[in-house]
């Protein structure tokens, strides 16, 4: 990739970021195999994608990677070697480690401007919506669903310049739409496969029984003891309430 002239100045990449589920649960031995696991799958990936390092920055997130790939690499041949290598690989790892040692990926793969500054930090608000991506719940939740160890998630930007347009291999209806909720506000995403169905139905409410009106009153209505009431006409002494029976 060839030195930027400006370091301060946006420039257009590819971002791909992946990151490994419940790193932190695993002790510093656990946390260091994955982590070569991890650099392993993903140099491969995009070694098949034709990607090589002169096309590529690295920064390491611990527990997570973010490459920044050169825009002259075509997007639907990294998509697409996405979708088939990192699961093979992920099943070429797992199928012959411990339990303590299975690994499991999220990836997010979005388009935008970032830049590089002096202190070679990475940039830009393409970056920090990728990073809400990978951090929302609609990508981990799928991840836990998923029976092939691995969840990817799409920006709205690659969606439409890629996605929708059915390139081979890329199916546009094997990806989901879903809106990941951030303090900026919402954003639009695509998830490759269907979202799991996180939450269960309510049961449905019975309707109340309709109020039956109470029947109009006519004439005169005591409460207590009354004496010789016939046809709404009085007749003897009248009681008001319990008075046990005294006048």
């Amino acid at each position: 990739m060839t030195t930027q002239p400006n370091p301060a100045q946006p420039l257009p990449y590819s971002m791909l970021l992946v990151d490994t589920e419940r790193f932190s649960d695993r002790d510093d031995v656990q946390q260091g195999y994955l982590r070569r696991m991890l650099y392993g799958i993903v140099d491969r990936t995009l070694l098949a994608a034709g990607i090589d390092q002169t096309q590529r920055l690295r920064e390491d997130r611990g527990d997570a990677i973010m490459e920044l790939i050169d825009p002259s690499v075509p997007l639907t041949t990294l998509l697409r070697t996405l979708l088939a290598q990192i699961p093979a690989e992920l099943r070429a790892v797992n199928r012959l480690a411990a339990d303590s040692a299975q690994i499991r990926l999220r990836a997010v793969l979005a388009t935008g401007f970032v830049a590089i500054d002096e202190y070679d930090g990475w940039v830009g608000t393409d970056l920090n919506q990728a990073c809400r991506l990978l951090d929302g719940n609609p990508l981990r939740d799928a991840l836990r669903a998923a029976t092939d160890d691995f969840a990817l998630c799409v920006s709205e930007s690659v969606h439409a310049g890629i996605v929708r347009h059915n390139h081979l291999g890329i199916r546009a209806d094997a990806f989901t739409p879903v809106t990941v909720h951030s303090k900026n506000g919402p954003l639009a995403a695509w998830l490759h496969g269907s979202p799991p169905t996180s939450a269960v139905p309510l049961e449905p409410t019975a309707s109340p029984a309709p109020a039956v009106p109470a029947p109009a009153r006519t004439g005169l209505d005591f409460r207590g003891t009354n004496h010789g009431v016939v046809a709404n006409d009085i007749q003897g002494g009248i009681t008001f309430g319990d008075r046990g029976g005294r006048p």
